[in-house]
């Protein structure tokens, strides 16, 4: 778009006292909105109030300055992953949304040029995988896993860059990521503007989702990390996708806004079941109990989509693990709950000091995760 059109689309959502569903409305009614502005009040009253009439005749405040900063992010793209502000009725923009109760405006995506130039958004192909910020150490290894092998299969992985579960599962999608694919490992929906990213911590993560997938906000450039558009964007990674697969959720949490919203929007819902001792298996236990698909391996999530192009997940996707070691007395006295040095010591009646180097190489073999509080827990896999 040029650069009046850019301003048009910025006056719209920035106008006080117009939010998306009355832009909507005079979009429906006369088109473009440069052709709203162009409107007497009068004209504009068949849609709008009185008062949204005369708020739509205003230049709002920060218009240049926003405009500004919008059209140089867009132009700065030499030698990095393309940018694009999406409009409502632009050929691209992600036709799974507009199926949603409440379509954003605009989209910002960040990613690389091949797929902004064609069908960024394949919804048969998408998958939300959502979970608890502070996960148990078997919950972030599934969300890794499952995020690895389902990419693996096929299919994009949906979800909101935040720190535990989201994190985890962006890097499943990562590390399962091949040169040349035909679709993006994995989509971020972020709750800031794309000028910055949150939790800084993932800056780095941040940059290699734009290279081997996709960043997008609703949001303008310069949001911050306000607390009330964490819930709002969790719409638009229900939405985007076929399904959406809850890791680890505590009663309440964001995860459980995400899967109601995919019901209500009616998306596949699936829950991992985990320990009855763990507040992070909560809030899947309840899913499940409402009528969320358990889901024990990736092979389950694909079999209830029923993708006939979906390929069998790779074992050469998961880590190994020896047979022998599984079986071990070690790893079959922790199970698989978190669990003290002191209940160990009386399951195997093993001493504490070679109890601790058992732990430890079990630890550096990826079995074992040592938790907070002088616990350990078994890793299971995918």
């Amino acid at each position: 778009m040029d650069r009046d059109e850019l301003a048009a689309w910025l006056r719209l959502t920035l106008t006080p006292g117009v939010g998306d569903g009355t832009a909507r409305r005079l979009l429906a009614a006369f088109g473009l909105p440069q052709a709203i502005f162009g409107q007497t009040t009068q004209a504009l009253q068949q849609c709008v109030t009185v008062a949204q009439a005369r708020a739509l005749g205003q230049v709002p405040e920060g218009l240049e300055a926003l405009l500004e900063r919008t059209w140089t992010w867009l132009q700065g793209a030499q030698g990095g992953p393309a940018r694009a502000l999406l409009t409502l009725g632009d050929p691209v923009y992600p036709r799974a949304l507009l199926d949603i109760e409440d379509p954003p405006l605009l989209l910002y995506v960040l990613g690389p040029a091949a797929w902004l130039a064609g069908e960024p958004f394949p919804r048969e192909r998408c998958l939300a995988m959502v979970g608890s910020r502070n996960p148990t150490a078997q919950g972030a290894d599934h969300a890794r896993q499952f995020a690895r092998a389902l990419h693996a299969a096929g299919l994009t992985i949906v979800s909101g860059l935040a720190l535990g579960v989201d994190a985890a599962a962006h890097e499943g999608a990562l590390d399962a990521a091949v040169e040349g694919a035909a679709q993006p490992a994995t989509i971020a929906i972020v709750g800031t503007g794309l000028d910055r990213v949150y939790p800084r911590k993932h800056l780095d993560l941040a940059h290699r989702i734009a290279a081997r997938g996709l960043l997008v906000s609703e949001y303008p450039l310069g949001t911050p990390p306000l607390a009330a558009n964490f819930p709002k964007r969790n719409r638009l990674i229900a939405g985007l996708s076929q399904g959406t697969l809850v890791v680890e959720a505590a009663l309440a949490s964001g995860s459980l806004i995400t899967a109601r919203l995919a019901a209500e929007q009616g998306r596949e819902v699936f829950a991992i079941p985990g320990s009855i001792h763990a507040p992070q298996s909560r809030g899947c236990h309840a899913l499940i109990r409402q009528g969320a698909k358990l889901v024990e391996s990736a092979q389950d999530v694909l079999e209830e989509l029923r993708l006939p192009w979906a390929q069998t997940p790779s074992t050469r996707a998961l880590p190994a693990v020896d047979p022998a070691e599984t079986d071990s007395a070690l790893l079959q006295a922790l199970g698989f709950d978190p669990v003290g040095l002191d209940a160990l010591m009386a399951r195997t009646g093993m001493d504490t000091a070679a109890l601790q180097v058992a732990l430890l190489d079990l630890e550096l073999s990826g079995q074992v995760a040592r938790l907070p509080g002088g616990l350990f827990q078994r890793l299971g896999r995918a």
